[in-house]
């Protein structure tokens, strides 16, 4: 079934309005439909952006290539969070939680703090242990429950928040 162009709009491109628990779980579903492709691709390129010049040529074209697509998917990865967030405070709002907008970002900001995290680590592990790597997994993890909880399980507080 096609969600006409008005539904999309609604749901993703703006943060006002409300929608109810199965909403959300649907149009948190279609992100994760829409980004499961580009992390998939991004698991089979990652191991070409390791170049070591002392081993390798100057010029590598897998490693063009897999510096290419990190610049697409970190432009998906942006726009899906921005659509993640939009569609996470309508169903906030539906609860009737303060700063909705606020707290449909957390899991995408720790989400972002924890790929920085996992970047920088190996780069400057002699000042950074793996261990910092791991409690932000670990934040982030909690915060996905909590938000998966809150959105997808969780009834309106009242019949006319909803």
């Amino acid at each position: 079934m096609a969600i006409d162009a008005e539904r999309i709009r609604f749901l993703y491109r703006t943060e006002q309005g409300r929608i109810d628990r199965a909403t959300w779980l649907k149009g948190a579903g279609a992100l994760a439909a829409v980004i499961a492709p580009f992390f998939l691709i991004w698991l089979a390129l990652s191991p070409y952006t390791e170049h070591d010049l002392a081993k390798d040529p100057f010029f590598v074209p897998m490693t063009a290539v897999a510096y290419s697509f990190v610049l697409v998917y970190a432009f998906a990865i942006l726009l899906v969070a921005v659509c993640y967030v939009n569609l996470s405070a309508k169903r906030f709002r539906d609860l009737g939680q303060p700063a909705p907008v606020a707290l449909a970002g957390l899991a995408p900001l720790v989400a972002l703090i924890d790929g920085a995290t996992r970047w920088l680590q190996p780069r400057v592990a002699e000042v950074m242990p793996i261990y910092w790597v791991w409690g932000v997994d670990a934040v982030l993890v909690g915060v996905i429950a909590w938000s998966v909880y809150e959105l997808g399980f969780r009834e309106a507080h009242s019949p006319e928040l909803s």
